[in-house]
């Protein structure tokens, strides 16, 4: 194996200008550089990460926390934090804790002891557990998606997209709104959405019926499951809208309305968020809610590298949100 002690003969130098050369961290003439990467191109030399780790202090790897690594908005996410940190030379460290509360915890702490120099954490639970481990891990660390006590968080404006969801069901004629959530453990998706969803409902004058409220888990199954207990507990009047927190449950919610032989948007309009792929795609297309999640990803990217360079960033970074209205309304 080539070693700098071989790159620094071959190329006629001190081991001290190749590490210069390689880490770009001092004088070196144009002539030597080029005739030191030439060689360490030729070789294939690759400079010890943990000689390298012992001198910076630094892993160059960031652990990042996924609620579900299948769905969409995590890849998106990460995708927008690997494009920023691989072109500062870092590495990305993915868990997932399949919207397991304890595992959440426990890959934090994972994480800590495998050296990482920050952690990204997808939140979806805000209690006192997670943030006494965020406090012992004592890491550059950044949120997205929930506002964590003490800790920099880049935030959805769930309340007022989904305010502006309902508001367009409202004002496109429909007095009967259902709603899709998902459990109230979850501050933002299932706490924020619904109460836009309830607050729109009271200030249009518009009747709340419990029966027309139901929960998921974020999966198109559960909003199928959904939808069908919304159907099935509607007696007499029942629902000419519904509104789903998450565009998998409204597809959910969409392929049962299909398979009784309702017509969308005629007989029911759906509505979802996320602006999902499938969103685009499916028959009739999805009226939804675009977070742009891969441009979360890069600045949660870039607050992280601030972090870790010792700048000061702000404890609560809103995102912005983007109506796309189809034909599924």
């Amino acid at each position: 194996m080539t070693t700098i002690n071989d790159i620094a003969e071959m190329a006629k130098v001190s081991r001290t200008t190749v590490s210069r050369a390689l880490n770009d961290s001092g004088y070196v003439s144009e002539d030597v550089r080029k005739r030191i990467m030439k060689i360490v191109e030729e070789t294939g030399y690759l400079p010890s990460q943990s000689a390298k780790s012992l001198r910076t202090k630094r892993s160059n790897v960031v652990g990042v926390i996924l609620p579900r690594l299948s769905t969409e908005t995590a890849t998106r996410v990460v995708n927008g934090i690997n494009e920023v940190l691989a072109k500062q030379g870092f590495q990305i460290l993915l868990t997932d804790t399949e919207l397991d509360k304890n595992k959440e915890i426990e890959y934090i702490r994972l994480l800590k002891s495998r050296h990482v120099d920050g952690i990204i954490l997808l939140a979806t639970n805000v209690n006192d557990a997670l943030t006494q481990a965020i406090q012992q891990a004592d890491l550059p660390f950044l949120s997205i998606g929930q506002q964590l006590p003490g800790v920099a968080s880049l935030v959805y404006d769930d309340y007022h997209a989904s305010a502006d969801l309902a508001n367009m069901l409202v004002h496109r004629g429909h007095k009967r709104i259902g709603f899709i959530g998902v459990s109230e453990e979850d501050p933002a998706v299932g706490q924020l959405r619904q109460q836009a969803y309830l607050d729109t409902l009271k200030q249009n004058g518009l009747p709340i019926h419990k029966e027309w409220i139901e929960k998921g888990d974020f999966t198109i199954e559960s909003g199928y499951e959904a939808m069908k207990k919304i159907l099935r507990n509607s007696k007499d009047v029942k629902p000419s809208a519904v509104f789903a927190v998450t565009d998998r449950m409204a597809i959910g919610a969409m392929e049962y309305l299909k398979e009784q032989g309702y017509l969308i948007p005629e007989h029911m309009a759906v509505a979802g968020i996320g602006a999902s792929l499938m969103s685009k795609y499916i028959t009739p297309s999805l009226t939804t809610v675009d977070y742009s999640n891969k441009e979360a990803g890069r600045k949660a990217a870039e607050l992280l590298l601030a972090k870790l360079n010792h700048e000061e960033i702000e404890d609560k970074i809103e995102l912005s949100y983007r109506l796309i209205q189809r034909d599924s309304v």
